[in-house]
């Protein structure tokens, strides 16, 4: 691990989200874990693998997740 990197346990957060509560936040661990913000770490946590992880963000790129907000 650099400096310049990110430890890939630490949970962080969209730069665009600022101090707003509303947003998801992710670490990598094994897998990768994505929580809801609002809970403080006291909510469910989803476990997706590399590939599953990719379509999710393929899938919210493309807009396919657009009626969920």
């Amino acid at each position: 691990m650099t400096a310049d990197a990110p430890d890939p346990s630490t949970w962080i957060k969209a730069q665009k989200s600022a101090q707003a509560n509303s947003c998801v936040e992710m670490r990598r661990t094994a897998n990768v874990e994505v929580r809801d913000t609002k809970q403080h770490g006291h909510g469910p946590t989803l476990h997706l693998n590399g590939t599953a992880f990719a379509a999710w963000v393929a899938g919210a790129k493309a807009g396919e997740l657009d009626h969920l907000a």
